[in-house]
């Protein structure tokens, strides 16, 4: 049996990417909420990726870690905001929901710096996830129905951008060769920023 560790990226990625997609199906206004959005929440964008990060930390994969572990736990905690008011716990204000996304969106901003160290279709998930948080902040704070669209149509980009860069690397390891293009970094690592890194 190889010692050597797996890509956990692309499960991450596809947890991440199906769950956006259903969701911002939602958002776009096509679908109500569902049980179905919710399981995924849980189980595919959230458990998933917590368990990816885990594996990125187990290689020394510092952003991996980062970005993985905090988008599955942002899926696990809207889960909770969408469902604990259905408990009989206070539903947040629409004014608060608008700070919720901005702060994710600031992260998410500064998750985007991070990627341009690495393939252009890394750095289109992560453009279009912090302009997607910005526009729901938008659509909560005004309540604006055509900023809701716009925000899930970006956001089903957002996903199946996600799921093309975790399809991508599958492939293109299983095939030793690239099938499916992912661009070059704008600022390819050097040595010493991997050092650093490690």
């Amino acid at each position: 049996m190889s010692n050597k560790l797996a890509n956990p990226a692309p499960l991450g990625l596809m947890g991440f990417g199906m769950t956006t997609v259903l969701l911002n199906i939602h958002n776009a206004g096509f679908f109500p909420m569902d049980s179905m959005i919710l399981a995924m929440g849980i189980f595919y964008g959230g458990l998933s990726q917590v368990i990816v990060g885990i594996m990125c930390f187990k290689r020394g994969d510092t952003f991996g870690t980062t970005a993985f572990t905090s988008y599955g736990l942002f899926w696990l905690t809207l889960v909770g905001i969408i469902v604990m008011p259905k408990m009989g716990l206070p539903a947040s204000p629409a004014g608060f929901m608008v700070w919720f996304l901005v702060l994710w969106g600031i992260f998410t901003g500064f998750m985007f710096i991070g990627s341009l160290r690495y393939p252009f279709a890394k750095q289109v998930i992560f453009g279009s996830l912090t302009i997607l948080f910005f526009l729901l902040a938008a659509h909560d704070y005004t309540g604006n129905h055509t900023i809701g669209f716009i925000a899930g149509i970006e956001g089903i980009f957002c996903g199946a951008s996600a799921i093309y860069f975790a399809m991508a690397q599958l492939l293109n390891a299983e095939y030793g060769r690239t099938i499916l293009p992912v661009g070059r970094p704008v600022f390819p690592k050097t040595e010493a920023a991997k050092q650093i890194a490690a």
